[in-house]
């Protein structure tokens, strides 16, 4: 009797020592063995912030224009079937079982973690197709991710700051090299980080990527109601604004228009499946605000640069009364800068602890921080 979806993940959770070993040797010597091949277009989608956002902006369109489309993203909110999305709909235990049972087969003794075990399970799924496009949200850095075995049609680096320090850098310039080598020779490469670091560009010139930079070969423009993109040869005019909320997604969404003005050729997009993407598009916990009273939002905001835009959202909401955070993190965050961005919006904080071997435990940070209001 096959074992099931959560017996599945229970197991795989144990097959390497470290939850988070980055490298490509590995993974890319055991998805040779199972000969996965991607006839799709493929994007890769790296960046600090904003790379789950884009994700499901560039699926909600390529769904609009017609297109059969895979989709790979990381972590998951509710089930771990969310990350591995065939045609707009999470794929099912069975089918997830089943690319499990074919990874296991294929692996022998090489050891994976949870990640790089469930990427080539996607990687299988996706490769018998068929499909059009197929979309990567890489999980950490970039140059040694396991995603990054596979060579894109495009690549997409959103916005980019410190997270993740002990294994990318405690700086942009080594954060940006790191992501940066997503890109390919000869390819089509987006940032749509308005400031990039240096070292991201210069990476990007060094190989021959075709690079977009946001701000140089894409722009975009928005009033109150609407907005607008302007790309090296493409204009798209009067788009409403995106049904992910919150100000910095416009950033995302141009990135997302360059990567298919960059591959109109392959992937042709006419303006009515832009502006249906956009307007139903959804992701769960990116400023997510459930309906009734009182106003309850819901964001994953992790790191201070997403919780920065976090607390101005909240500010171009209004607010009345008193507001309560709850909170949770993991315990390789910045604790003190993620509550200094947004302690002023809260009258009281409520902690609680969350599952998994990289939680922090409330107590443990609350005592710690130097920034968590007291009362």
């Amino acid at each position: 009797m096959s074992a099931s979806l959560a017996e599945w993940l229970a197991r795989i959770e144990t097959l390497h020592p470290k939850t988070i070993d980055l490298g490509l040797e590995r993974v890319r010597e055991v998805a040779q063995r199972m000969q996965l091949a991607l006839p799709a277009t493929i994007f890769t989608v790296g960046g600090t912030n904003g790379k789950g956002s884009s994700c499901a902006m560039l699926e909600a369109i390529l769904l609009a224009a017609g297109y059969r489309v895979g989709l790979y993203t990381s972590p998951h909110l509710v089930r771990f079937n969310e990350r591995i999305r065939v045609g707009g709909r999470p794929a099912s235990d069975e089918t997830i079982v089943e690319q499990f049972e074919a990874v296991q087969a294929a692996r022998g003794y090489t050891p994976l973690t949870y990640f790089e075990f469930s990427t080539l399970a996607a990687l299988r799924l996706f490769a018998r197709g068929p499909l059009d496009a197929v979309i990567l949200e890489v999980g950490l850095g970039g140059r040694l991710d396991a995603v990054n075995i596979v060579d894109a049609h495009c690549a997409i680096v959103t916005s980019i700051d410190v997270d993740h320090a002990e294994y990318l850098g405690a700086d942009r310039e080594r954060i940006g090299w790191e992501k940066a080598h997503i890109f390919r020779s000869g390819r089509p490469a987006i940032c749509s980080d308005p400031i990039p670091p240096a070292s991201l560009v210069q990476y990007a010139e060094s190989i021959g990527a075709d690079l977009w930079l946001c701000g140089r070969d894409f722009h975009y423009v928005g009033d109150r109601q609407q907005w607008s993109y302007r790309g090296r040869a493409q204009r798209r005019s009067s788009i409403a604004y995106p049904a992910l909320r919150g100000a910095n997604q416009l950033l995302n969404a141009s990135g997302v228009l360059a990567a298919l003005e960059a591959l109109r050729e392959r992937l042709p997009v006419n303006q009515q499946a832009v502006r249906q993407g956009f307007a139903e598009v959804e992701l769960p916990g990116r400023f997510q605000v459930l309906p009734g009273v009182p106003t309850v939002v819901l964001d994953v905001a992790h790191n201070p640069h997403a919780v920065a835009h976090l607390a101005n959202n909240l500010d171009s909401m209004g607010r009345g009364g008193r507001n309560y955070a709850v909170f949770g993190v993991m315990r390789d965050k910045d604790v003190d800068g993620i509550i200094a961005a947004v302690k002023d919006r809260f009258d009281a904080w409520f902690v609680t602890d969350l599952p998994g071997t990289r939680a922090a435990s409330a107590g443990s940070w609350v005592t710690s921080t130097s920034v968590m209001p007291r009362s």
